[in-house]
Order: structure tokens, then C-alpha cells, then sequence
């Protein structure tokens, strides 16, 4: 065995990966405590030496599996975004670069890349921007028309919601996230007592109808990233070298050797076969 495939070997072992998402924790909790003021002038020096080794133990844990992985590793989207997550974190504290620093908390975002039931989750959700998209779309224009109609209807008797296009346009944002929308409506109905159909109309709609659609093409998009990774075709980790990512592992370089062990047998088979009928008389 080669140095190389102990490395492959080392860093796709689940205790590595493991290591790595108790690492990636305990690294999460540490840039929560360096909020308190209190807890950094108690123990400053020595959550940030801790960050240190955490941070120097992420960039050596990269420099495995890209040695292990070779061109594997550099056409996965994952690794691309590891390697920006750790990155961000080795800007300089100082000078023009020291606002990147507070960045350093999207480190906390490596769980998505490290664990493969996240990682399904985000594909999903690529998958489903496409429909997501045709929804938003479709939100976007009942706004705009229940903007129009609310304008119309209620400018005269409620001008600090609706006095216009654009205060119409927030109030009606703000009453689609259920943020206070029964006060708007009774101060509209004291003046319109039928201004209640619009009102809940609009709720029914936009609130429950539009969210259960981003649901509904959300959890389909999920269900077609987990039949997809099934099948062993295009789900996540698919396209990279035998034993990388989640689609890798030993079980398939046993299959691709078995079916050339197969093809082998089969060639030997048939050139005894031809010598055979050669000497036959």
C-alpha cells in the first residue's frame, strides 16, 4: 500500500470525520464565547490559542485529502468551499482585510460539507431553487396586484398603511408574515366593515398556500436527491474517484474488480474454446 492510499485511507475513515465534527463544534463554541467581553478578559489567550490549533488543524486535515484525492478533491464543490470557509479564516487580523475576520463563524458552515445528511439536504435545495423561483415569482405578483387593489381601497381611511404603492406593498409584506396584521385590518374595518374579506383572503393565500408550496417543491426536490443517490447516478459525491465522497467507498472498487476478474475468466474461456476447435479433427 502506498502512501497515498493510507492517507485516502486515514482521512475517509469515519473516526477522521468524526474528529473533524467534534473539532468543528468545539471551534463553534469558542467564537460564541468570544462574544462575552467577561469570558475574553478571563481566558482571551487561551481561546484564542485554541482557535489557532483548531484553525492549523483545518488547514492540515484540507492538505490530506487533497493529497489523498488529487484531481478528485479539486473537482468536488465541497472542497472548493472548505478551502474558502478555512481562507476567510486565515486573513490577517489587522489592516483592510480585519472585517473579513469576523467571518471566521462561517467556519461553523463546514458541518454542511462534512455530514452527508446535510450535505443531501443542500443539494435538495439547489435542486429546488428552479421551481422555488416560479413560486417567488408568483408571490411577487399577488403582491403587487393586492398592493394595487389595497392602495385603491383603503389610501383614503388608512394613509399610514396605504397611502401608497410602496407603503402598501410593506404593509401587506408585513401582514403576509403574520407580524401584527389583525390590528391592521380592525383599524381599516372601522371605517370598511367588508375590508375583512380582502384581509383574510390575502392571509389565506400568501401565508398558508405559498408556504405550503415551497414545502411541498422542496421535499419533492429532496425526494428526487435521495432516489438519484440510491440509483448510485448523479447524487452527491458521484463522478469523483472510487472511495471519495459519499457516493465512493470500498464497495465499489470491489465491484469494478470482480467484473474484471469476470471479463478475464471469460477471455480465457473462449481462447480455449478456439484452441479446441482448432485441434478437433
Amino acid at each position: 500500500m502506498t502512501v497515498r492510499e493510507r492517507v485516502r485511507k486515514l482521512v475517509d475513515s469515519s473516526w477522521f470525520q468524526g474528529s473533524v465534527v467534534t473539532l468543528i463544534l468545539v471551534n463553534a463554541v469558542i467564537l460564541g464565547i468570544e462574544t462575552s467581553p467577561r469570558l475574553m478578559a478571563e481566558h482571551g489567550d487561551l481561546l484564542h490559542g485554541t482557535d489557532m490549533v483548531i484553525l492549523t488543524l483545518f488547514v492540515v486535515e484540507l492538505s490530506l485529502r487533497a493529497y489523498a484525492h488529487r484531481g478528485a478533491f479539486l473537482r468536488d464543490p465541497w472542497s472548493w468551499f472548505d478551502m474558502v470557509i478555512v481562507g476567510l479564516a486565515l486573513m490577517p487580523s489587522s489592516g483592510p482585510f480585519a472585517v473579513l475576520r469576523v467571518l471566521r463563524v462561517l467556519r461553523v458552515l463546514r458541518l454542511l460539507s462534512v455530514i452527508p445528511t446535510l450535505r443531501h439536504v443542500v443539494a435538495g435545495l439547489f435542486r429546488a431553487l428552479p421551481g422555488m423561483a416560479a413560486i417567488l415569482f408568483l408571490v411577487v405578483l399577488l403582491l403587487y396586484v393586492s398592493g394595487v387593489m389595497a392602495t385603491k381601497l383603503f389610501q383614503d381611511v388608512s394613509p399610514e398603511h396605504f397611502g401608497d404603492l410602496p407603503t402598501s406593498l410593506f404593509t401587506l409584506f408585513q401582514i403576509s408574515t403574520a407580524d401584527s396584521w389583525s390590528a391592521i385590518a380592525k383599524d381599516v374595518m372601522e371605517h370598511q366593515p367588508l375590508a375583512w374579506i380582502f384581509f383574510v383572503t390575502f392571509v389565506l393565500v400568501s401565508t398558508f398556500v405559498a408556504l405550503n408550496l415551497f414545502v411541498a417543491v422542496a421535499v419533492e426536490a429532496l425526494e428526487k436527491d435521495t432516489d438519484s443517490e440510491a440509483e448510485g447516478g448523479t447524487g452527491p459525491g458521484a463522478g469523483a474517484e472510487p472511495g471519495y465522497g459519499p457516493g465512493g467507498g470500498n464497495g465499489q472498487e470491489q465491484i469494478l474488480a470482480e467484473l474484471r476478474a469476470l471479463r478475464e475468466e471469460v477471455a480465457s474461456l473462449r481462447g480455449e474454446r478456439q484452441g479446441s476447435a482448432e485441434h478437433a479433427p
